[in-house]
């Protein structure tokens, strides 16, 4: 019998919807013009907590499932894909999203805040998904 965490994974994907709607927001920013410091720091905030939140609830699938140990962050997303937890195109986007944890938390004074990230408008349907596809491969792998 697995233990999955239900209550982490529950509040994570929960959390998510939060940074659906910062994404959202961020959007507006920009398209109004309004990207000035405050929000060009909120958008690398919510990539980075977007991060961190996927690869935990990636960590934890690993965790309940027996799963192997993952090197990496792209590893994580990797290995719960390997399992059939999300498609090949949700896949892709958070992998790209996982490539940036790197140049926010290390590189972080280089990062170009002018621009909002191509990944901002994607993430509100790649963290619906996400969060279906993760309740979906609960419930398949407990069956």
């Amino acid at each position: 019998m697995y233990f999955i965490n239900h209550e982490q994974i529950d509040q994570r994907i929960q959390f998510l919807s939060a940074l659906a709607d910062a994404s959202k927001q961020l959007e507006q920013q920009w398209e109004q013009g309004t990207n000035d410091l405050v929000w060009q720091l909120a958008q690398e905030r919510v990539l980075h907590l977007a991060i961190e939140t996927v690869t935990d609830v990636g960590s934890l699938l690993i965790d309940a499932f027996i799963l192997r140990d993952a090197s990496s962050y792209e590893d994580i997303v990797e290995i719960v894909h390997g399992e059939g937890a999300y498609s090949e195109a949700l896949t892709e986007t958070l992998l790209q999203l996982v490539k940036l944890r790197k140049p926010l938390v290390q590189d972080f004074v280089a990062w170009n805040r002018q621009e909002l990230h191509p990944l901002v408008s994607k993430l509100p349907a790649a963290f619906e998904e996400f969060a279906a596809s993760v309740r979906a491969f609960i419930k398949s792998e407990l069956e």
